[in-house]
């Protein structure tokens, strides 16, 4: 059974930095394609970043330039390096598989606890 425990988020004042973590046990990260995710109160659960195994990563509009992610296939964490932070940033954050990477070890509708990232102005 997987275990995924996402750290590092925090308050922050808009511009500032933070760096998230995915650490998993149970589910090798570089064998598929990984995402950050986020659900700000009131919306949808939304993609925010992938990595895929080449290392090739997509961000959608509003964070490019200003987060990036990235693994550390030795210690099987994920990162969100997020900088320049906004208000509208704010939002629970979690990782998990892209959609067709979900296997018999992480299934698809397993989410960790996710952690929080507050920004204000």
């Amino acid at each position: 059974q997987v275990q995924v425990v996402e750290s590092g988020g925090g308050s922050v004042q808009a511009g500032g930095s933070l760096k998230l973590s995915c650490a998993v046990s149970g589910y090798n990260l570089s064998s598929c394609g990984m995402g950050w995710y986020r659900q700000a109160p009131g919306k949808e659960r939304e993609l925010v970043s992938v990595i895929d195994v080449d290392d090739r990563t997509v961000y959608i509009d509003s964070v490019k330039g200003r987060f990036t992610i990235s693994l550390d296939n030795a210690k099987n964490i994920l990162y969100l390096q997020m900088d320049s932070l906004k208000t509208v940033d704010t939002a629970l954050y979690y990782c998990a598989p892209l959609r067709d990477c979900y296997s018999d070890s992480w299934r698809s509708g397993y989410w960790g606890q996710g952690t929080q990232v507050t920004v204000s102005s």
